[in-house]
């Protein structure tokens, strides 16, 4: 009996001895970094798209522009038609309008002048238009002051051009043409910078 208790008793002092051991060893001190990361270093991938996504949320989506038709307009051009009138032959200032479609423009005189030099199209010849204007001529110059229309041609204008009844027609068709506009009471025609001695019978 004796002989248990002295070796319980050796155990309790051994163990005593342990635990007193492990209680005074000191404790291992934690790693502290010497900078901690911050969100975005942490997931830069993830951030970035995180923000990407925000932007996008925030910028107003620009609205899909409808396609908007050509303007356009209307302007007259004049002509001599032997259907129309029976005194075409001999009353050759007598003219009379045909209407074109161009895209539109703020040089409008210039441009119906130009419809006038294509001559009738297809159509308006059937109906029995006619022009007196030679093919190949050309705008120069055009300049409105004071409603009065100062256009200038070129030479073509009156390249073997005779007879009065035609030069009056020329003249009618042009004068005409421009004198649509309501901002034009007047017209003088030149050639090359003359107008006095041009489009002579």
């Amino acid at each position: 009996m004796k002989k248990y208790f002295k070796i319980t008793g050796a155990l309790l002092i051994i163990a005593s001895l342990t635990l007193g051991c492990n209680l005074v060893k000191p404790a291992t001190p934690a790693v502290i970094p010497d900078q901690i990361p911050t969100q975005q270093e942490q997931k830069p991938a993830e951030a970035a798209v995180l923000e990407s996504t925000a932007q996008a949320a925030t910028e107003p989506v620009a609205p899909i522009a409808a396609e908007t038709p050509a303007k356009t307009m209307i302007v007259k051009v004049y002509f001599n038609n032997p259907k129309i009138d029976p005194n075409w032959d001999t009353e050759c200032s007598n003219v009379f309008a045909v209407e074109r479609e161009i895209p539109y423009t703020k040089s409008v005189a210039l441009a119906a002048i130009n419809e006038l030099l294509k001559g009738p199209l297809s159509a308006e010849k059937t109906q029995g238009y006619m022009s007196n204007i030679n093919s190949g001529v050309k705008v120069q110059k055009l300049n409105i002051v004071n409603s009065v229309a100062k256009i200038d041609f070129n030479e073509q204008l009156q390249y073997q051009v005779g007879g009065s009844c035609k030069i009056s027609a020329i003249i009618a068709q042009i004068k005409q043409t421009l004198k649509q506009f309501k901002t034009i009471k007047d017209v003088i025609i030149s050639i090359d910078g003359e107008s006095e001695a041009i489009l002579q019978p």
